[in-house]
């Protein structure tokens, strides 16, 4: 995968940074993990109430590799299964100082794992991060407290840049080899009132 096309300076991994659909099917290092998650542990919240939390599931742990894998939906089973970690995200609603509903809680659950994600590319893995995810099941299979959330899913790993062999690695190779865009800054640039462009993006 080539570097963003970026239309200003940016740091690298936000410049490479990108959404694996094939992954080389082995480990990732758990001193790896780890500074996933310290980076992750690090992200802004409201309150510094940190409303997050991860469920892991390791590849070479197979039997909650497989079960997180079947938490997924079907379009993501196949490919999500060769990355080197699994993740479920996982926000808790309420502050824990009040028991007050948290507004902004997805809005912090989502800034830490653009930090993981981040930190994902700074050590030459990539993140996938995918709301394709049956979150009942989540919920039943994880245990999860009914005071939190289940969100979305995460893959980590190592991309997979061998030339692909088998319809499949082709089709996916074709889904995430495609030109990298995003929107100008004047669709989402605003001053003075919605919709106004502002001037220092025109």
């Amino acid at each position: 995968m080539s570097t963003n096309p970026v239309a200003h300076p940016v740091i690298n991994e936000i410049a490479e940074r990108w959404s694996p659909y094939r992954f080389e099917p082995r480990a990732v290092e758990d001193e790896k993990i780890l500074t996933c998650l310290e980076a992750a542990r690090w992200a802004a919240s409201s309150f510094n109430d940190q409303p997050w939390a991860w469920i892991i599931a390791q590849r070479q742990d197979t039997n909650a590799f497989q079960a997180m894998v079947g938490c997924l939906m079907e379009a993501n089973q196949g490919w999500a299964s060769n990355a080197g970690v699994l993740m479920i995200s996982v926000m808790r609603p309420t502050f824990r100082r009040n028991q007050k509903p948290n507004r902004v809680a997805l809005h912090d659950l989502g800034a830490a794992a653009a930090h993981m994600a981040l930190q994902a590319a700074a050590l030459g893995l990539q993140a996938h991060q995918m709301g394709g995810i049956n979150l009942s099941q989540a919920r039943h299979v994880f245990g999860i407290d009914d005071d939190h959330e289940p969100q979305t899913a995460i893959a980590i790993g190592y991309p997979d840049t061998s030339p692909p062999t088998g319809d499949e690695a082709k089709a996916l190779e074709d889904r995430q080899s495609g030109p990298r865009k995003r929107r100008a800054f004047s669709e989402f640039t605003f001053a003075g009132k919605w919709g106004q462009t502002a001037a220092i993006v025109e």
